[in-house]
């Protein structure tokens, strides 16, 4: 398909924001956005009956999903509480865990370019999963539907679900034996996984896994995350480094034009 300049909307830098392979109809985007708030909002059932089953009052795991609204923090946090750890150290290990999304952060600020009245409110839908919808959208508009689409899908639904898992924890029973606490990761990653299409975004998330895993008895809860980011400047660093010199650079003398079956001009040439 053609390439197509995007006129300029209002809110845009001057210039507008890009050049793109085609617009995404805004169908398509509210179709993709859907899919992963529904897919995602309805494992908060397993944050209720996690939560519950550690030992937070009904209040207090509402509380987590409207307020913090992040669900591995809100994970780690009720898993740390359950195994003995001091509130505190479990708060710390939410924390830093939670950290990631102000860097998600410094790059949607840029690409929504939200209203200052809106971003207060934005901020706090600002998750893994609204990322991974917003970041491949091609334009400016495109964008904005991603992010609202899923924030309020995956919102709504994650709190209304974490009501109904924490009411029905008790029939439950042993939630420890259900393994629920994975339960949301895994739908992230099975939504994730078919975006890493070359090999150096499966090398990153092959090193990031390895790390985490690695790293998980030793550090404290939240840590190996923060640490397995570590993946993606050393899988570049070593790719940049099997490069090399390549023919791009022409002041390597391999790289130089051939005298062969040139033609030398002089000044008897005329020319």
């Amino acid at each position: 398909m053609a390439e197509q300049t995007t006129p300029q909307r209002a809110g845009e830098p001057a210039g507008g924001s890009v050049i793109t392979a085609g617009a995404k109809p805004d169908a398509a985007v509210v179709r993709d956005a859907l899919g992963v708030g529904i897919a995602v909002g309805l494992s908060g059932f397993a944050f209720g009956v996690t939560s519950a089953g550690s030992g937070l009052s009904l209040l207090q795991t509402c509380a987590l999903s409207l307020l913090v609204f992040t669900g591995a923090s809100q994970f780690a946090l009720v898993g740390a509480l359950a195994a003995g750890g001091n509130p505190y150290t479990a708060a710390a290990g939410a924390f830093f865990l939670g950290v990631r999304n102000s860097f998600y952060g410094l790059r949607l600020s840029q690409l929504l370019a939200l209203p200052r009245a809106v971003r207060p409110f934005a901020a706090h839908w600002v998750i893994d999963e609204t990322t991974a919808v917003t970041l491949p959208q091609p334009t400016r508009r495109a964008a904005r539907i991603g992010f609202t689409v899923t924030g309020l899908t995956l919102y709504v639904l994650w709190n209304l679900t974490t009501l109904v898992g924490a009411l029905g924890a008790e029939a439950l029973g042993d939630t420890d034996a259900w393994g629920l606490d994975a339960a949301s990761p895994a739908v992230f990653l099975a939504l994730l996984a078919p975006m890493l299409k070359t090999t150096t975004e499966r090398v990153t998330a092959g090193l990031a896994v390895v790390l985490a895993l690695g790293l998980l008895p030793m550090l404290p809860a939240g840590v190996p995350v923060l640490v397995s980011a570590l993946a993606a400047p050393v899988v570049l660093f070593v790719k940049g480094r099997g490069k090399g010199p390549g023919p791009q650079h022409p002041e390597h003398p391999e790289n130089a034009p051939s005298a062969k079956g040139l033609r030398t001009t002089t000044p008897e040439d005329g020319r």
